[in-house]
């Protein structure tokens, strides 16, 4: 175990714990919600520390990040643990594992490891991810510095929660973030993911004012959240309040966890979430958990001329030049658009 940052006394047995918005209260021999944080003789140790769950080189339109180094791979780590308890979970063997009475399981991989085996992977960034990297936030902290000083970018793949704190204090090294916006409905999250939507739409708002590049994500849930007028405003969040050039990646839903009852979503509504989007004046709308080519293309905002082709997850052609359209010059929006292959990392 390791002493965990961003907590604070409240009494003679109680910690406060300020890293997500669940904001818990710990008494001794306690966790928290996310099963991983412990008071143990007032201290908050993370137990999360060095113990990977999974890890490897992916390529990093996986996250999804289609407008971040496209074409790169992503060394991806995780450990088991999250603060949400999603219903519908994809990956909820690692990270509902603790909260259905598993114990603590996981590779012991400290921070230069995994930054070694990045380098030896090609990698271009390390991605924390699969589960909440807020959660095991000094880990990635760790890591992350690492990451930076050996000329890799870090990426978080996350469901927003993190406090302003908790943000502000990763934001020198945090590079990039894929964000779950899963509905506009604060009873969808209170529900289904037992959290609150505010938090998260204050975390996608600061990451845009500290600089942080963002693509946000809305796993798309028949009967749940599928609806038009819930689309349309999850759509316009993004294009007023994080801006037109934000990419939106709109997902299938396939049954797992405890709602293994409900049906795949049918594609024809995510083409039609896409249609929205773009209604709404977003310039990249992506489909996802898909296999459809024409929701996996980046076209030129301005001209409309294909600029990226994927196939599942691998970028397959990438016209850009220097960044801009190769048709009518306008910038494509991103970091690193024009990089393929084997380019300097720096």
């Amino acid at each position: 175990m390791k002493e965990a940052m961003l907590y604070k006394k409240i009494d003679e047995t109680r910690l406060g714990c300020e890293l997500c918005s669940h904001g818990c209260r710990i008494e001794e021999g306690r966790r928290g919600f996310c099963r991983v944080r412990l008071n143990q003789k007032g201290i908050l140790y993370t137990e999360a520390y060095g113990r990977a769950s999974s890890h490897g080189a992916d390529p990093i339109e996986k996250k999804p990040l289609y407008h971040f180094f496209p074409g790169s791979l992503s060394y991806s780590i995780a450990t088991l643990g999250c603060n949400f308890h999603c219903r519908f979970c994809q990956n909820w063997d690692i990270s509902q594992a603790l909260r259905q009475g598993a114990s603590f399981w996981g590779r012991d991989l400290p921070p230069n490891e995994i930054v070694s085996m990045a380098e030896r992977s090609g990698c271009h960034s390390v991605a924390y991810t699969y589960t909440e990297p807020t959660i095991f936030f000094e880990y990635a902290h760790d890591t992350a510095l690492l990451a930076r000083k050996a000329g890799l970018r870090n990426v978080f793949v996350t469901n927003g929660y993190m406090t302003s704190q908790a943000l502000r204090t990763a934001q020198p090294w945090l590079d990039a973030a894929n964000v779950d916006l899963k509905s506009m409905d604060d009873g969808f999250y209170r529900k289904w993911a037992s959290a609150k939507l505010q938090p998260v739409l204050d975390t996608l708002k600061l990451m845009k004012e500290l600089g942080i590049w963002v693509e946000v994500t809305t796993l798309v849930i028949p009967s749940l959240n599928d609806s038009e007028d819930n689309l349309r405003q999850t759509a316009g969040f993004i294009q007023q309040e994080l801006g037109p050039a934000t990419p939106w990646h709109v997902s299938r839903f396939f049954p797992a966890y405890d709602l293994d009852h409900l049906p795949p979503t049918p594609p024809e509504v995510l083409y039609r979430a896409r249609e929205i989007g773009f209604e709404a004046g977003l310039r990249y709308v992506y489909t996802g958990n898909l296999p459809e080519p024409e929701g996996q293309i980046t076209r030129c905002h301005y001209c409309g001329q294909v600029l990226m082709t994927r196939t599942g997850n691998t970028l397959a052609t990438n016209r850009t030049v220097n960044g801009q359209c190769y048709h009518c010059g306008s910038r494509v929006d991103g970091v690193e658009i024009a990089l393929t292959g084997a380019a300097d990392r720096r």
